[in-house]
């Protein structure tokens, strides 16, 4: 059996994994949509959650043009080094989430 890559997978199977992350640092699910909403300009209510999670980001309402300003690492990975865009997308709100999780005040998450 082959593992499914990060853009296979559905956004019902990787956007909980988020959410979890962020609870167990004591956030919430409305923070992590609040960041996604930031990121993409969705509304998370209206997301089909069998989408792949690489037409998620493909497709996205609107990517905020202050996404650039997200710098920093996640599994060791420099986001503003990554060279694939969706990839770097994934990893900006990999990166959010993280900011999150480390208790950082909403107001400098959203840059």
């Amino acid at each position: 059996m082959s593992r499914k890559t990060i853009f296979e997978m559905k956004v019902s199977e990787v956007y909980p994994l988020l959410v979890q992350k962020a609870e167990r640092k004591g956030r919430g699910r409305a923070e992590v949509n609040q960041v996604t909403v930031w990121l993409t300009g969705y509304d998370m209510a209206s997301v089909d959650p069998d989408v792949t999670y690489a037409e998620f980001f493909e497709h996205a309402p609107r990517m905020n043009p202050r996404a650039s300003l997200i710098t920093g690492s996640v599994c060791g990975v420099k986001v503003e080094e990554i060279e694939d865009p969706l990839m770097q997308k994934i990893r900006w709100l990999d990166k959010l989430v993280d900011e999150l999780a480390k208790g950082k005040p909403m107001d400098r998450i959203l840059r």
